[in-house]
């Protein structure tokens, strides 16, 4: 079964802000900042947006992002559950509204500040603090349980036990995500990258997690403009395409801590979008040049690089192995440095990446790029994107 999405709508439009600790401003006004951005780069005016989709988790209303912008009219305004799982899924909605008729041009965007205002890291921080996740946690908080590091934690011990898998394999993502973050002059962490010795030396947060397996928490805002494939064609930048967009949920999912399955070591849900994606767009993994792999967490990266495909059951160890997703390597992920080297913006910036792959525009630009696949929110209900040349 395919949804139909396939090569009828493109991203055409990318903005963001910088990407900081303290932004010393409003996420409205981040909001605000990034969609106009990503409009200009669009070639386009804010009259001409039409609909607006982010993440139910945004503070910013999509009527005061309108307001601030000058956008007159909206057909289409919506939002996707689940933290970092939405990222793609907005990208889908947007997608489903060209591809009907609802909207000609719609912006999809992320503002928070999350370093210098609420933490997601910190877990729970008073009442309705994490409503979308209460009921799962109400059984484990009461014991301190309560931190995504320490769910994924869970689920990496279980992989490690299963699979062979050490602190180093992870250790691996990282030095990958940080080398590429060196070179890219809008990462937090331009020109810092890390080694494996530097990896095994931080602190733990809660084992088997060293606090260099866990993303940033960042103040910043991205947005990105979608439009109809045949509309795409007379804007400026070359478009990036949406050859499949998908997203997924599977048996006994909860907020990150999908513990009541008969198995615990992999992510399903992203093996459902990973089949959506493939049938979809008919590509394989084979025809992917590089990707975006949502990195909130070292561990689930292996997971995803297995549950999409690319290597088989309990042997990403091996895959990422002798640097083979780091530039140069058999599949590049992250090149822009991921949320562990350039922000976590719950992965919209992962998007950004990949279309100025697409584009060629890229700082660490891999040769020959057709299609680059990405993906958003692991321990979550999830979602996906393949975007390639039109």
């Amino acid at each position: 079964m395919t949804n139909g999405l396939g090569n009828r709508a493109a991203i055409v439009g990318i903005g963001a802000t910088e990407f900081s600790k303290a932004s010393g401003r409003s996420e409205l006004r981040l909001a605000v900042e990034a969609t106009r951005a990503a409009i200009d780069d669009a070639g386009l005016t804010p009259r001409e947006i039409d609909g607006m989709v982010t993440f139910t988790m945004d503070s910013n209303e999509e009527i005061a992002v309108a307001r601030g912008l000058g956008i007159p009219r909206l057909t289409h305004f919506s939002r996707v559950h689940y933290g970092g799982g939405a990222a793609c899924g907005t990208v889908v909605q947007a997608a489903m509204a060209v591809a009907t008729g609802v909207c000609e041009a719609v912006v999809c965007y992320r503002a928070f500040n999350e370093r210098s205002g609420r933490r997601f890291g910190a877990g729970r921080q008073g009442p309705g603090a994490d409503a979308a996740c209460a009921q799962p946690t109400d059984w484990n908080a009461p014991f301190g349980f309560v931190t995504p590091a320490a769910w994924v934690a869970m689920f990496a011990r279980r992989y490690m036990h299963e699979t062979g898998a050490t602190s180093e394999d992870f250790g691996r993502v990282a030095i990958a995500d940080r080398r590429h973050a060196a070179s890219n002059p809008a990462a937090w962490f331009f020109e810092r990258p890390i080694t494996l010795e530097e990896h095994q030396r931080s602190r733990w947060i809660v084992e088997p997690l060293h606090l260099l397996d866990c993303c940033q928490e960042s103040d910043g805002a991205v947005a990105l403009v979608v439009t109809s494939a045949e509309r795409a064609r007379d804007l400026p930048h070359p478009p990036a395409l949406l050859k499949a967009a998908a997203q997924g949920s599977w048996l006994d999912q909860e907020m990150m801590t999908s513990y009541y399955r008969e198995e615990i070591g992999g992510l399903p849900e992203m093996g459902l979008v990973g089949d959506q994606l493939w049938q979809m767009s008919g590509l394989t993994p084979a025809d992917i040049q590089t990707a975006v792999i949502y990195d909130h967490f070292t561990p689930f990266v292996l997971t995803q690089l297995e549950e999409l495909g690319f290597c088989p059951r309990g042997e990403a160890r091996h895959f990422i192995a002798d640097g083979n997703i780091e530039i140069g390597g058999a599949l590049p992920i992250n090149t822009h440095g991921g949320q562990l080297g350039e922000a976590y913006i719950h992965g919209m910036n992962g998007i950004a990446e990949a279309v100025r792959q697409v584009r060629g525009a890229a700082v660490n630009q891999i040769d020959g790029v057709e299609h680059v696949l990405v993906t958003a929110g692991t321990g979550v209900p999830t979602s996906g994107l393949i975007v390639g040349q039109a």
